[in-house]
C-alpha cells in the first residue's frame, strides 16, 4: 500500500486497531458489529453500505472461523458455491461486487472484492484453483475430497444428488478492508 493511501486510513484504523479485536468483542450485538464495520469501510470507500453483501463461508460457527482465519492469513482467496444456490432468486457473485466476512459468531473479519466468477463442472475444476481456496495441502486431491464431503452434507439435507456435473460457481477475491491485511489498495468508488 503507498504511503499516502495507508495516511489516509489512519483515521479509520484508529477506530478499529489490534489483532481485529474490534470483531472479537463478545459483548456487541453482532448486527451492530457488522454495521459499525460496514459504515468505517463505506466512509473511507465512499460508497453505500447497501453496496456490500454479507456473507459466512462454510456450513458451521468452527468452518467459518477456519475460513475467515484462512483469508485473513493471505491463504484463502477463492470460493467455491453450488450453482444450483443461486437459481433461487439470488445472484451469484460478479467482479467487483464487494462482501463482508463474517467469523462463526457472525462478527465481521474483512471485506473481499470479488476479482472473478466462473461457472464450471465439479469435475472441471483445476489444480490452480484449489491452492487458491487454501485449504488442507492445496492440491485438487484434497480441494475434491473436502468439497465432495461438504456438498453432500448440504445435498442430504437438501434432497438432491451430486456428481462430477454438478455446476459449481467458483469466485476468486482480494481482500480490500481492513487495509492492514488488504491485499489491494482501497479504490473509491
Amino acid at each position: 500500500m503507498v504511503e499516502a493511501e495507508s495516511r489516509r486510513f489512519e483515521k479509520y484504523n484508529d477506530r478499529f486497531t489490534g489483532d481485529h479485536q474490534w470483531s472479537k468483542q463478545r459483548s456487541m450485538d453482532t448486527g451492530e458489529a457488522v454495521l459499525g464495520f460496514l459504515s468505517v469501510f463505506a466512509e473511507a470507500a465512499q460508497i453505500s453500505p447497501r453496496d456490500v453483501a454479507v456473507v459466512r463461508f462454510g456450513d458451521s460457527a468452527d468452518l467459518a472461523d477456519e475460513l475467515a482465519s484462512m483469508i485473513l492469513a493471505g491463504k484463502k482467496r477463492a470460493a467455491t458455491y453450488l450453482a444450483r444456490d443461486f437459481a433461487q432468486g439470488r445472484p451469484p457473485p460478479r467482479p467487483g461486487d464487494l462482501e463482508v466476512v463474517l467469523d462463526g459468531e457472525k462478527l465481521p473479519r474483512c471485506i473481499i472484492r470479488v476479482v472473478q466468477v466462473d461457472i464450471k463442472p465439479l469435475g472441471a475444476v483445476d489444480e490452480q484453483f484449489a491452492w487458491d481456496e487454501g485449504g488442507g495441502d492445496r492440491s485438487l486431491s484434497w480441494w475434491r475430497s473436502a468439497h465432495a464431503r461438504y456438498f453432500k452434507r448440504q445435498a442430504a439435507r437438501e434432497g438432491f444428488s451430486l456428481d462430477k456435473t454438478t455446476e459449481v460457481v467458483l469466485e476468486r477475491f482480494e481482500v480490500v478492508w481492513p487495509p492492514e491485511v488488504a491485499d489491494a489498495p482501497l479504490r473509491p468508488a
